[in-house]
């Protein structure tokens, strides 16, 4: 897949995400001008979503879809932590082992109950990868409280 057939997927994704009707709202643009963002036919190939229009559908995403796919080409990886805790979890290294090895055993279920067959399908990938992405996520404040209990 070549890199802009990559970026007009995550496009389409990030569009649809929104719904089209908001997405046209927000960004100000027709459901025409979206679309070729996003489409495949050679005589856009060269069209691609403004900046602009990229960050105010990722705010209204479920996920920075386009943000991602760019980090991704250029071997960057990004955290995106979509819990928005009522509030901040105390208790510092001590609690972050102990939520590390509870989304571990998580993560192990999951793999287990996805390889049973010997297949893993798309659903169960994406079941694995946002286990994947949490654990990730314990691991981050777990860095961000040692950094913060050394320094």
């Amino acid at each position: 897949m070549s890199v802009s057939s990559y970026l007009k997927k995550h496009t389409e994704s990030l569009v649809k995400d929104v719904g089209i009707e908001p997405a046209c709202a927000l960004t100000g643009k027709s459901k025409a001008t979206l679309g070729r963002y996003y489409s495949d036919n050679p005589e856009h190939a060269d069209r691609f979503m403004p900046i602009d229009a990229v960050i105010a559908l990722e705010e209204a995403a479920s996920y920075p879809h386009v943000t991602s796919a760019l980090a991704e080409l250029q071997g960057i990886t990004l955290s995106h932590d979509d819990r928005r805790p009522n509030n901040e979890r105390s208790g510092g290294v001590n609690s972050d082992v102990i939520a590390l090895s509870q989304r571990f055993a998580m993560l192990m279920t999951e793999y287990q109950q996805s390889i049973e067959d010997g297949v893993i399908t798309v659903n169960e990938a994406k079941r694995l990868l946002k286990e994947t992405t949490l654990l990730q996520q314990v691991l981050i404040d777990m860095k961000l409280h040692l950094e913060d209990e050394s320094g």
